[in-house]
């Protein structure tokens, strides 16, 4: 998950997330818990991007995932190279297929609706995810 503008933005890894249609649009969904750096982009800017590689790129991904981009600029860690998309959001060259959203909705997951014990298990600290709603707008492939 990418979010902010070229020269100022963050990505993280994660591996929570849906895809389909809602209000007759194609959209995705994505989990941010509020205390990663990523929630701070997604909460000043109107897009965010998914981005999806190949195995190659698994040691960045679990750097991504595991680093804070208050700590590190992650592209240069990794090698990663970032441009602009066509709506001044952020993707990465070396992905195999990028997924630029628009978000239209978000909402912070309630305790008091999960349905089954299991799942509190999941927030030790009581640091529930937001949970973004974006409308695909563009899709970037290699292919």
């Amino acid at each position: 998950i990418t979010s902010g503008s070229p020269d100022n933005y963050n990505t993280m890894t994660a591996s929570w997330g849906a895809m389909g249609v809602l209000w007759n649009k194609k959209i995705c969904t994505i989990y941010v818990r509020p205390q990663r750096y990523t929630y701070e982009f997604l909460e000043k800017n109107d897009f965010f991007t998914l981005s999806f590689f190949s195995e190659k790129y698994r040691n960045a991904l679990k750097f991504c995932g595991s680093n804070s981009g208050r700590d590190y600029n992650k592209a240069r860690e990794t090698g990663l190279t970032a441009f602009s998309t066509d709506n001044s959001s952020v993707g990465f060259a070396e992905a195999e297929l990028i997924i630029e959203c628009r978000k239209i909705y978000f909402e912070d997951i309630n305790p008091e609706n999960f349905l089954h014990d299991s799942i509190s298990g999941n927030y030790p600290s009581s640091d529930y995810h937001r949970v973004y709603t974006g409308e695909i707008i563009k899709v970037y492939s290699k292919e």
